[in-house]
């Protein structure tokens, strides 16, 4: 797998960064919609990021319209978010997480097998990915909710104490 934190990743206000800007971070990485029967992930998403934020820890949101299932433009986005959800964990610009045009940063994510050792392409929306400072990437499907046990386990035994 390629250095995941040298991949350019462009911030929904269009500011350019990389995923390293959260390195050394437990990051979760979501691919997000804002129309989508699982859309009320948000809330649990954003309980996390409030709850283990100060201790390194991040939800990275990525929106994507793959589902057909999220906005036209990414000010619709963010203010839908916002607004309805509270979100205040890093949003992207919508992506594309399979095919013609996969975003770099998907590209490697789905490298990376699930629970059932299934890699390959992202499924639906809210499927998630769980990377540890180390590299380690954990794959969790969409109907996993993102304060399962599972997740939260992961979570703290890798964050400072």
């Amino acid at each position: 797998m390629a250095d995941l934190d040298q991949i350019p990743v462009t911030l929904i206000d269009g500011r350019e960064t990389t995923f390293g800007e959260w390195s050394g971070q437990v990051r979760l990485v979501v691919n997000v919609a804002s129309r989508c029967g699982l859309t009320p992930q948000y809330e649990a998403l954003e309980a996390l990021h409030g709850r283990y934020s100060d201790r390194g820890f991040t939800v990275l949101g990525l929106p994507s319209n793959q589902f057909l299932q999220e906005f036209g433009g990414e000010e619709k986005i963010a203010e839908y978010c916002s607004m309805t959800w509270g979100v205040t964990f890093p949003m992207t610009e919508k992506v594309k997480l399979n095919g013609r045009g996969q975003h770099p940063l998907y590209a490697e994510l789905t490298q990376v097998p699930d629970a059932e050792g299934k890699a390959g392409k992202v499924k639906w929306n809210f499927e998630k990915f769980l990377v540890l400072p180390d590299g380690t990437v954990h794959r969790f499907r969409p109907t996993t909710v993102p304060d399962a046990p599972e997740i939260v386990d992961l979570i703290e035994k890798s964050l400072p104490q």
